[in-house]
């Protein structure tokens, strides 16, 4: 991707990478997992996975890494959004536009239908992590492919 963006976009690539876990982002996975009901698939994934930051793919994709989704957990607490309450996760990344991505108890994946995260209405975008990293993946493909990213 960042081969031809200069080329194709007008300015230089900024961070584009998949960065694999350290062992202090294992530590903060392990702790994510004792403090929270987070679901084991996240677990797994920040055990092997520090953070994704694709800054220019689209607004940009960023996953957080794990002891930033604990400091979120600390400071604001679990997100407890939808009109009924059932919903109920930590924010784990965001698009770049200001939307953030929730993981719920459930597994699923939800994005903020807007910036805020004071009341937010979430709308489900993946039954899984799996499913959210497999968008993700797509994006960026179809990023490559023809500079747009999707609805992700």
């Amino acid at each position: 991707m960042t081969g031809e963006f200069e080329d194709r976009h007008g300015f230089r690539p900024g961070t584009n990478e998949v960065r694999p876990a350290d062992h202090d982002d294992q530590v903060a996975a392990r702790r994510l997992a004792q403090v929270t009901p987070a679901p084991a698939d996240l677990v797994t994934f920040y055990n092997s996975i520090g953070d994704v930051t694709w800054a220019d793919v689209g607004n940009g994709h960023f996953l957080e890494p794990a002891i930033n989704v604990l400091q979120r957990l600390q400071e604001d607490g679990i997100v407890d959004a939808s009109a009924d309450r059932k919903v109920h996760g930590l924010v784990i990344g965001s698009n770049g536009g200001g939307l953030a991505y929730v993981a719920g108890h459930d597994g699923a994946v939800y994005r903020t239908q807007a910036a805020s995260l004071d009341e937010p209405e979430l709308d489900k975008v993946a039954d899984g992590l799996r499913q959210f990293l497999e968008l993700l993946e797509h994006s960026l493909t179809r990023f490559i492919a023809d500079g747009e990213t999707g609805n992700l």
